[in-house]
This record gives structure tokens, sequence and C-alpha cells, in this order.
């Protein structure tokens, strides 16, 4: 499949999103949960048409849009500990692409998480439970280990912690989007005219 700048924008915008919100969190104590529920959604569509359906639309993915646009346009100061949690996603995404076991056991406890949304909605604690476990068992261990910045009351709750893990499992599945639609760490720093252009593209497209 032939994929194009607008799909690798969505999928940038998805890992930023992640990020962002994971950010709030710990900081806050609390995000947006219609963004949020958005960005668990798309764990959930493994056999999306596009890349836009992943997201449910441009809408889905809007507020991470803007993070891309803030972050790589220069204006006003960027965020270093998002840029540093987005490397971090992509670099976790890359290990995890050379580990087919750990790949299939996300797989499938994902499979088994949507089963329970017969009996709970996405954002209900058992299912940020089931999705934090996942990242636990198969992302956790690995390098680079993501040290979420913020409050100790907020990063001690644990359905904060739950909330976290589940965003950062979806934060590498955009990674993997990303990657997939032709995404390399290159073009952050050197295709930022091209992402930027698409970012406010799409975000008119949203509104």
């Amino acid at each position: 499949m032939t994929y194009s700048i607008e799909d690798r924008t969505l999928a940038l915008a998805g890992i930023f999103q992640a990020a962002t919100l994971v950010q709030q969190i710990g900081r806050r104590g609390m995000a947006d949960s219609e963004i949020m529920n958005r960005s668990i959604h798309s764990l959930f569509e493994t056999d999306a048409g596009t890349v836009s359906d992943v997201f449910g639309g441009i809408k889905g993915v809007a507020f991470g849009l803007r993070e891309v646009y803030r972050q790589l346009s220069g204006e006003g100061k960027r965020d270093a500990e998002v840029t540093g949690y987005l490397l971090a996603l992509i670099q976790l995404e890359r290990k995890l692409s050379k580990l087919p076991e750990r790949l299939t056991k996300i797989r499938q406890g994902i499979d088994l998480t949507t089963t329970r949304l017969a009996h709970f909605p996405e954002m209900h604690s058992n299912i940020l439970a089931s999705l934090a476990e996942i990242y636990a068992e198969n992302v956790s261990t690995l390098q680079p280990r993501i040290m979420v910045q913020g409050e100790v009351v907020y990063l001690q709750n644990p359905d904060n912690v739950n909330r976290i893990r589940s965003l950062l499992l979806a934060g590498i599945r955009s990674a993997m989007l990303w990657h997939q639609t032709g995404g390399r760490r290159m073009q952050i720093a050197f295709g930022r005219k091209n992402y930027l252009t698409t970012a406010k593209k799409l975000l008119d497209q949203s509104t």
C-alpha cells in the first residue's frame, strides 16, 4: 500500500497526542477524557481501512495535530518533556519490532481486552487496567524506560498509573503506524516543513 504525507502526519500526531496526555496526567492528575478516549480507541482499531480510521477520523487526533504544529513550528518554547516521550516511544516501537514474541503477546492481550468491550466502555477502569498490564509485562522492561515526570501524588495514584501506561501503549501503536507509513526520525528534524504544512491542512479539514 502507498501512504501519503497526510497518513504520516496523522500517525505522528497520534504519538504527540499520547505523549502530551501522559504529561498532563503526570503534572495535573487529569487529561481531557474525550481526547484520551480517542487515543485508547486506536488500540482496538486493528483492521482499520485508513490511518484516519484508526483514530475515528481526523477529529480524533486534532489535539495531536495541534501539538505537531506547536512543537515543530518554533512558535513558542518547544516542550522538551513531550519530545522526550515521543522519541522514547519511537525507540521502543523499533525494539518491539525485533521481538515478535512480545508483539504476539501484545496482540493477544489486546484481543482479549477487546472481548471485554461487550461489557465495559473503553475508558472503564477494568479496560485501562488490562491495557496497563499489557504494557507492564511487555514494554516496561525494555530500554529506554520512560520515566514520567510530575507530581508524586498523581504518579502514585493507581488509576493514573493505568491511564499513563495505556496511553504509552497507544503511543507505541501510533509509532508503529508512523513507521509503516514511511515515518523516520530524521524527518522530524529535516522534514518539519512538510509536517507543518500538512498538519495545518488537516486541522482545517477537521473544523
